[in-house]
């Protein structure tokens, strides 16, 4: 909703829950050590002083903090939310109100909504784009390709965004540079492992309060996602079974201590299911069929497609909403199968998504990718990089720093060493 006593473009659903979003984002950056310390620099020598950006983002707490410490280096941020269930509404309301940030995003927005925000956060122009599943530059390609030309660079934030942005760079129709912050260590070993493990489990619970002592949990995929939900889900008491295309992978999870099989026999025995691949139609109509009564099935990837909910919807005789974010569809034979959160990303539709603690790691990467990109964009092919290393081991070190720890440093003799193939045996 519009309200005229607020001049800058936004849409957001009630500004008068600003000042509860407010206490929200603060309680968030106490936990923010890292951001906070970037930001202090970025006030003082407004590196992105004159670049406008395109955010398409979870718009969360932590999301906030990284608005907040991009405006402070002097950039005109535009705020959109990256999928139509994460959005925080009091923190969409704060960003405007409190903060200055035009946001567009509300919880549980329709897909015209959605893509209508995507464009309202373009409309400002952006010379640097930032996304969370690639959205703003999928639209950019095939919509908005007057904008290439002022654009110097973007960055990605997760991993089912960086493959649709190599399949891009691949098929040569990517216009301008990517860095993948998702594979940068300190995001992809962190925010996807122990941050997606404990608030996937989070959403679930929030979303069923069931207990998971004593189920047999499925995780679909044994990615840094996967093996984060598979140790939180081991750390409550469940029985994890692990279903994967991956031969290594596969074999990871099971020297980890899992059970391994196909979906197809997963299907038969679990209680939970938790995809988190990257891919389309994990779970299925095959599937569907063989599932217990009772069944649950969460998704915790980027896309709700993860999931097959139009077979789901044709097989089903009835279905209604059962709680908040749990729809019960009921089956000819009279089995009962639970989606929750619409298929979304269930940490977010149903939960506060990552922890700040870990989001500090990540949304560092996104602030400091921002700064490389202005200063070398221009030296970039159009591709989808890396982070640079040294970002990554700064990060690591002012994330350490923070938690009170101190590591060694090599010394000459030790330098010597590993740089010269002459000393051995």
């Amino acid at each position: 909703m519009q309200n005229n006593t607020v001049s800058i473009p936004h849409d957001v659903r009630d500004l008068s829950l600003a000042a509860q979003g407010k206490r929200r984002i603060e309680w968030a950056e106490m936990d923010m050590p890292v951001l906070r310390s970037i930001r202090s620099r970025f006030e003082r020598e407004k590196p992105l002083r004159g670049v406008t950006i395109a955010a398409c983002l979870h718009v969360t707490t932590e999301t906030a903090n990284l608005a907040i410490t991009l405006k402070a280096a002097g950039a005109e941020v535009y705020l959109c939310a990256s999928n139509p269930l994460s959005t925080q509404d009091d923190v969409a309301a704060a960003l405007v109100a409190e903060y200055g940030i035009p946001t567009f995003a509300i919880k549980g927005e329709d897909h015209s909504t959605y893509y209508r925000h995507i464009h309202s956060v373009l409309d400002a122009r952006p010379t640097i784009t930032m996304d969370d599943g690639a959205d703003t530059v999928g639209v950019i390609h095939s919509e908005r390709t007057e904008l290439i030309p002022n654009i110097i660079g973007g960055t990605e934030e997760t991993t089912t965004g960086v493959i649709r942005l190599r399949a891009m760079a691949a098929e040569g129709v990517l216009a301008y540079p990517i860095i993948a912050v998702n594979d940068a260590a300190t995001k992809h070993l962190f925010d996807n492992r122990y941050g997606t493990g404990q608030s996937t489990i989070d959403g679930i619970i929030r979303a069923t309060n069931r207990l998971l002592a004593g189920t047999r949990f499925v995780v679909a995929g044994y990615g840094w996602c996967g093996r984060g939900v598979a140790m939180r889900a081991r750390g409550a008491g469940a029985q994890v079974i692990v279903t994967e295309v991956d031969p290594v992978r596969a074999l990871e999870a099971v020297m980890d201590g899992y059970s391994v099989m196909p979906m197809l026999e997963a299907a038969k025995v679990g209680d939970i299911f938790c995809t988190l691949t990257g891919d389309t139609h994990v779970l299925r109509r095959e599937h569907f069929e063989v599932m217990k009564d009772g069944a649950i099935l969460a998704n915790s990837g980027h896309f709700n497609v993860e999931i097959d909910i139009p077979a789901l919807e044709e097989m089903a005789v009835s279905r209604r909403t059962v709680r908040d974010f749990v729809e019960e569809f009921t089956m000819p034979d009279g089995r009962r199968l639970f989606l929750l959160g619409e298929g979304r990303l269930i940490n977010l539709a149903a939960a506060e998504g990552h922890p700040a603690a870990v989001m500090d790691m990540s949304f560092a990467n996104q602030a400091l990718c921002a700064e490389y990109m202005v200063r070398h964009g221009h030296e970039l092919g159009k591709a989808v990089h890396a982070v640079p290393s040294d970002i990554d081991a700064q990060i690591a070190r002012l994330k350490l720093e923070s938690m009170g720890y101190q590591i060694d440093a090599l010394t000459p003799e030790q330098k010597e060493y590993l740089s010269s193939w002459k000393l051995g045996t």
